[in-house]
């Protein structure tokens, strides 16, 4: 049965057959995949959006949470996300030029541009592990009020953050300190903070250059920074002291600032990791000579196709966690 496809003047648009818009069952796939796995980004960041607008007067600054550089110390707001972002999308060029080279049946320029693709993903995963370890220990902590909100500490004379550690107070006898033989906290609390609440008020109180920065964001786009008076009279209702982000509390602000963090970017990164994965296979199969003798480089170019989304999905990303 004749399954060609006509238009009004009989002129054929499509015929079907064994390889529908001229490309393999394996490239179909390959697409049916991507599509698919787009509709599932964009649902994830389409929630993140919507919470986002729904609690836009607390949500996290991106500046002031993404701050840090591997071995330096300082402010360095999304320079190490730019270096990372700048490594995946310098890789997307690599592996289009080994498809390219693929193309052209020249092997040695594909397994150094395959090479460089793997190097790139490699970077990019080991940079989101080290952000997602810092993201999750903190630098400067908090407390959280019985209401659940974030109140962060500003150093009146700077106008800097100000870390718990550098003025909290020690009070002798404050908490039992367990030790491994006994550590009845192992079994019936969590992991206790560095410091306690009373000792956070404490040191509050005795240093006048200290102010609270509640999570509320002004017209201004910055957060509300409280008077002395206000300061000590807001830092009775803390409840708990917060040192970095889980899934639980979130020193920086809302918690689903870090629930949709930690999942969205986590997804995103175990994709590359994947990714990194099958690029090695297929790079050792290159050099191995398996598509040489096979006549083409195809599965370079679906791999591709594969590596180019994971590009484009962490370029809308960024955009949604860190720019806007």
């Amino acid at each position: 049965m004749d399954t060609t496809v006509t238009t009004g003047a009989d002129e054929p648009v499509w015929g079907g057959g064994n390889r529908p818009l001229n490309a393999s069952y394996g490239k179909l796939m390959m697409w049916f995949f991507i599509v698919s796995d787009a509709l599932t980004f964009s649902g994830f960041l389409a929630a993140y959006g919507f919470s986002r607008f729904k609690f836009i007067e607390t949500w996290p600054i991106a500046d002031e949470v993404f701050t840090h550089v591997p071995f330096f110390h300082g402010n360095f707001p999304m320079y190490y996300v730019a270096f990372m972002t700048f490594v995946l999308i310098m890789s997307s060029v690599t592996m289009v030029l080994a498809v390219d080279a693929g193309h052209r049946m020249m092997k040695n320029k594909v397994i150094i541009y395959m090479f460089l693709t793997i190097i790139g993903g490699a970077i990019f995963v080991g940079s989101q592990a080290w952000e997602w370890a810092t993201f999750i220990r903190g630098d400067y902590g908090a407390v959280e009020t019985k209401g659940g909100r974030i109140l962060q500490f500003v150093n009146a004379e700077t106008g800097e953050r100000a870390a718990i550690a550098d003025f909290a107070a020690t009070i002798p006898g404050e908490r039992t300190q367990h030790e491994s033989a006994k550590g009845l906290w192992f079994a019936d609390e969590s992991s206790l903070p560095t410091f306690t609440v009373n000792e956070v008020a404490e040191g509050l109180r005795a240093n006048p250059n200290i102010l609270i920065r509640t999570e509320q964001i002004t017209a201004e786009g910055e957060k509300t920074l409280l008077s002395r008076p206000e300061t000590l009279d807001r830092i009775k209702d803390a409840k708990y002291v917060v040192e970095g982000a889980n899934l639980v509390r979130n020193e920086y602000g809302s918690r689903l600032f870090a629930d949709f963090f930690f999942f969205i970017t986590g997804f995103h990164g175990f994709h590359v990791f994947s990714g990194v994965v099958i690029n090695i296979i297929i790079f050792f199969n290159v050099i191995l000579g398996t598509y040489e003798r096979r006549g083409h480089y195809e599965m370079v170019e679906k791999v591709g196709l594969y590596w180019h989304f994971v590009d484009l999905v962490w370029v809308f990303v960024f955009t949604f966690f860190y720019l806007v």
